[in-house]
């Protein structure tokens, strides 16, 4: 049964049988950091919902270590504004997702605990670095809300490989409050679940503006369950997404057929040119901007707060002290991106590469606003590929894993909206369809996607 039927009173789910049917989908394919009991929450539109929320996203009293083994045990005393909000909807919370540590990944490799399975083929990845949140959705047959983080396209990468819905919202339409950052100027959190309605709901309970998290904004939350039939849209298919170079045939072709789709429902398509989206500038600029954030970000992870901490008797002087704790803490790519994050921000390389990089992001954020002064939104495949093998992923090397982001970091440096909805299938394995939306037109977005969704539907 639907998660709408459900959210409507129409059935619920059982507690005790989802909880072991979760336990058995984890043991087979790793995508739980922690699974819980949940506790009675009040009620409210979720009443009895499933909800599992990512690892870099405080539950009180439950593991929160953001993927990385400097925060191993961590244990919150408090909830994330999001999980707050979930709970007084009656949700019920069944704990922690897996990811990449801190968000660092695109395939959920580089969690320190386990790498998640793909549900559609175990030897594959599940993305990330909301690996774990897409794929739980995939595997399970229940409805469920999965709360996922992105900051580069980590909502809309797992969704697309394990074939569900995922929705980032604009950056401040909900509260970070909580979140355990990778870069604060870019991370959203946002929903990922079985259906379009499932997506709007959560989207729905969480959004809005927040005292403790100043980046939110003052600006009443529609309905976005409330969703309606999307027609005679104009719609531009951006030039440097359709011809990237390495999108697979069968992601092309599933993109094509969308395409058929969408004029099938009275849309006008046209092909625009934005230079700045191009892997030149949107990866490079993403990339000095994230890292330099993460550095920043990570420095308080130093052995002296919380987290990971040693003997300081041992060592000769707080640095070697320092430096003990996150080599032992921290992971290769986490290493990685401190360390370039760190040369970007110094004298003499801040004006090089920081500055430059922020002007590049201003110049992609007025070049989405020029496109949706003429269309009404933007599409493109959502990832170039299917899920690669868990093997061929941790083989490929840091340029090759950051060129993957091409077709989403773009729309995350502008802030704007955007969901994947899953629009066929290569190989056997999940494709997507990605929506991206002007900022604050969620409604519109949401409602294009749940109008497509029904048409494949339809078609099937």
């Amino acid at each position: 049964m639907s998660l709408e039927k459900i959210v409507e009173g129409e059935s619920e789910v059982d507690e005790k049988d989802f909880l072991q049917q979760l336990k058995a989908a984890d043991e087979k394919l790793g995508f739980m950091r922690e699974i819980v009991e949940p506790e009675e929450n009040g009620n409210g539109e979720l009443n009895g919902i499933p909800v599992v929320v990512k690892d870099a996203i405080c539950v009180e009293n439950v593991t929160t270590s953001a993927g990385s083994n400097i925060i191993e045990d961590y244990s919150p005393v408090f909830d994330a504004t999001v999980v707050e909000r979930l709970k007084d909807a009656g949700a019920k919370i069944y704990g922690k997702t897996n990811q990449d540590e801190f968000g660092f990944g695109t395939f959920s490799t580089n969690c320190a605990f386990q790498t998640p399975k793909n549900p559609h083929d175990e030897e594959r990845v599940v993305g990330g670095s909301s690996g774990g949140a897409g794929a739980i959705v995939a595997a399970m047959d229940s409805p469920i809300i999965s709360i996922g983080e992105s900051t580069g396209g980590s909502i809309t990468n797992p969704a697309s490989y394990n074939g569900v819905v995922g929705i980032t919202p604009t950056y401040g339409r909900v509260s970070r409050y909580g979140l355990i950052s990778y870069g604060n100027s870019l991370d959203k959190i946002g929903v990922l679940s079985k259906n379009v309605y499932g997506a709007a709901k959560g989207l729905e309970v969480i959004a809005g503006e927040d005292e403790k998290d100043q980046t939110t904004v003052d600006r009443e939350v529609p309905e976005f369950s409330d969703l309606e039939k999307a027609e005679d849209l104009k719609i531009g298919v951006p030039k440097q997404y359709e011809d990237l170079e390495g999108i697979e045939d069968g992601v092309r072709e599933n993109f094509e057929e969308s395409l058929e789709t969408l004029e099938s429902l009275g849309a006008e398509i046209e092909r625009v040119d934005m230079p700045l989206l191009s892997a030149d500038y949107s990866v490079a600029a993403y990339y000095v901007l994230a890292m330099s954030e993460a550095s920043t970000n990570l420095a308080k992870f130093s052995g002296m707060r919380y987290g990971m901490e040693k003997d300081p008797e041992e060592f000769d002087g707080y640095n070697e002290y320092f430096s003990a704790v996150r080599t032992e803490g921290f992971g290769e790519e986490a290493k990685r991106r401190i360390l370039l994050g760190t040369y970007t921000r110094m004298a003499g390389y801040r004006d090089e590469y920081y500055i430059k990089a922020a002007e590049v992001r201003q110049k992609i954020i007025n070049q989405f606003k020029d496109a949706f002064e003429e269309y009404d939104v933007l599409v493109a495949p959502s990832m170039p590929n299917i899920a690669p093998k868990i093997d061929e992923a941790e083989s490929m090397k840091p340029s090759e894993v950051y060129a993957m982001d091409t077709l989403t970091v773009g729309p995350n440096l502008a802030g704007v909206p955007m969901i994947s909805v899953p629009n066929g299938k290569s190989e056997g394995m999940p494709t997507g369809l990605h929506i991206i939306g002007d900022h604050f037109e969620e409604e519109m977005i949401l409602d294009l996607a749940y109008t497509y969704e029904e048409k494949r539907g339809e078609s099937q």
